[in-house]
């Protein structure tokens, strides 16, 4: 181990080290209050952050587990052999991040984290003082925020127009009334990750009708954010994949980085700009950005905030999910959002904070139950933890055309001429939404000619590419009420060998019904699409047997599925050849549509 790429994070003197007994010990360095897991074996030392990989939660020892080498995560119950560093449940998810352990020649032992250089800090650049007007950050709804970085215009995750995650999604805010000529106008888009709220295909319709060769700057991310808009409407002609931690150079005054994500660094970005020395941090949605290694002292921090954006447990049914399970879990969880954004803030001791990513609501009318029960932290609730935990922290909640002069702000925090408030009639709220345009949009699906055909439903599940592992799941095509749709398929899919049977094997196996809501269930299979359009946007319900999550399939479906969607084309081609030569096929495959389980 070369002592200069890497810290000492824990020292155990002899004396503590002597006391530490086989298998799992929790320790707590004194100085920043930061735990962590040793475990000792014969073979010696092995150790982490005790922080959960999945979102951050802590651990406390697994009283089922008999070994004595398994943690549990307080947060959602995610399990960890520390012996192994393997998570065993869900099963086949992550591996943890280990820290090195070194014992010294007088019996201490150190814990060392690999420190390479935070490459914001290379070549630096020393803050000029900002002139009134010279940075202003105007928020526009949900992510998108316009920053005005002297004569450049720099925008964020557009969206501002049509729903998200199919029809799950519509925004809280009204955007400014002349969102259009600001998309278009700008010098350059950032687009942190390819979620819908983020990669708005409604809204990068508009820009690619009017300003095609708009410079967009991605992450270089295993999953391509623009990997579904190819194949779509959608033409524009400047995408540039950037590596992560380099500067990009804009102008002699302003530069930029994106970083990926710690625990999702396949999908999720965030970014640093600099401009004349000062520093912008947007964390975005992020659950660990780059890793936890972030600057300190930045002129502006934004994050999101609000939480809620999962099924997870809305769209759940049956056993422990009912209505109060479901309230105090929601309220737990959100508690637990608003202090981990608190302690980062606190950390990392921006000059401002802002709270945003967090607007979204769920507008359509059958989607009524979500909007009640799913509950979301305010920007208000978070302000006022962090004026109690941070009060050097000045927190900027917005508003759609609300501007921020930041060079006001770090001058004098107390400036009231720092924020510029738009007229008093200004539409800060969303009343309509114009539902028919886009849920009539996706239901044009279900008329598809693929779906005449039963043989879809292999084809598709083939092209996944998801199998050898044991779970049997149910798929029901539903109508807005969850009910079964008139003529819609329900079938089984056994994804040990990826078949079809009628009924569910009689061998020991995982279950779950999913009853999808058919149009966006046909949109999703018809386009490719990740299953987040029906997860993350609460067009279905799920129910499992038993009640444990499987980490392999739902990261396969939201994560993994092939760049290219389904050759449509070749099925409808192999089928047709087939009725042509055997008439009794198309008769069978028309007849109704549904693949009965009785």
């Amino acid at each position: 181990m070369n002592p200069q790429k890497a810290k000492v994070v824990l020292t155990l003197d002899s004396e503590a080290v002597d006391s530490l007994k086989d298998g799992i010990n929790f320790k707590k360095n004194p100085q920043d209050a930061k735990c962590y897991i040793i475990y000792k074996s014969e073979e010696g030392y092995r150790a982490c952050k005790n922080q959960c990989k999945h979102q951050g939660g802590l651990f406390i020892k697994d009283i089922e587990d008999l070994s004595g080498s398994t943690v549990k995560c307080t947060k959602h119950n995610w399990k960890l052999n520390v012996s192994t560093m393997k998570y065993v449940n869900p099963p086949d998810s992550f591996m943890q991040d280990e820290q090195e352990v070194e014992v010294l020649e007088n019996g201490d032992l150190q814990l060392l984290e690999l420190s390479p250089k935070d490459p914001w800090l290379l070549d630096p650049q020393d803050p000029v003082e900002l002139q009134p007007g010279e940075v202003e950050v105007t928020y526009l709804t949900h992510a998108c925020v316009e920053l005005k970085l002297g004569c450049c215009k720099f925008l964020f995750d557009p969206w501002l127009e049509g729903p998200a995650f199919a029809r799950g999604w519509w925004l809280l805010h009204e955007p400014p009334a002349d969102w259009r000529e600001r998309l278009c106008g700008a010098d350059l888009i950032y687009i942190s990750h390819m979620h819908s709220d983020h990669l708005s295909y409604h809204t990068l319709k508009v820009l690619s009708e009017r300003r095609p060769d708009m410079p967009i700057y991605v992450g270089d991310t295993s999953r391509p954010v623009f990997w579904y808009l190819k194949q779509s409407q959608v033409k524009l002609t400047n995408i540039n994949v950037v590596p992560f931690g380099i500067w990009q150079n804009v102008n002699e005054h302003l530069r930029f980085m994106i970083l990926m994500d710690g625990v999702h660094p396949e999908m999720d970005t965030c970014i640093i700009v600099q401009y004349k020395g000062h520093m912008i941090l947007n964390t975005v949605d992020c659950t660990r950005p780059n890793g936890g290694r972030l600057p300190q002292n930045v002129a502006l921090m934004m994050s999101d905030f609000a939480g809620g954006a999962s099924g997870f447990p809305m769209t759940f049914y049956g056993g422990k999910y009912t209505d109060s399970w479901k309230g105090e879990f929601v309220k737990k969880e959100r508690k637990k959002l608003l202090n981990y954004k608190a302690s980062l803030v606190k950390a990392l001791q921006p000059r401002v904070y802002c709270p945003f990513a967090g607007y979204f609501v769920e507008a359509h009318p059958s989607d009524r139950y979500i909007k009640e029960t799913n509950t979301k932290n305010t920007a208000a609730d978070l302000k006022a933890l962090i004026n109690k935990q941070a009060p050097e922290v000045r927190v900027w909640t917005p508003e759609p055309g609300v501007i921020l002069d930041l060079g006001l702000a770090l001058r004098d925090p107390t400036d009231s001429r720092a924020v510029r408030v738009p007229p008093a009639d200004t539409k800060v709220y969303k009343d309509s939404w114009d539902f028919e345009l886009y849920v009539h949009e996706q239901n044009s699906a279900i008329s598809a000619d693929i779906f005449a055909y039963p043989e879809w439903i292999q084809f598709y599940y083939t092209w996944a590419g998801f199998t050898d592992y044991n779970l049997v799941v149910r798929v029901t095509e539903t109508d807005e009420d969850f009910e079964p749709f008139p003529n819609g398929y329900d079938y089984l899919v056994d994804f040990s060998d990826l078949t079809f049977p009628a009924q569910r094997p009689t061998r020991e196996h995982c279950y779950l019904e999913l009853k999808n809501r058919v149009g966006v269930m046909r949109w999703v299979v018809l386009n490719g699409r990740l299953w987040d359009d029906l997860y993350i946007g609460f067009q279905n319900r799920i129910s499992r047997d038993p009640d444990i999550y499987h980490h392999k399939f739902w990261n396969h479906f939201q994560i993994k599925l092939p760049l290219q969607r389904p050759d449509w084309d070749k099925f409808l081609k192999e089928v047709r050849s087939k009725e042509s030569k055997d008439p009794t096929l198309k008769q069978t495959s028309n007849s109704s549509g549904y693949c009965s389980l009785q």
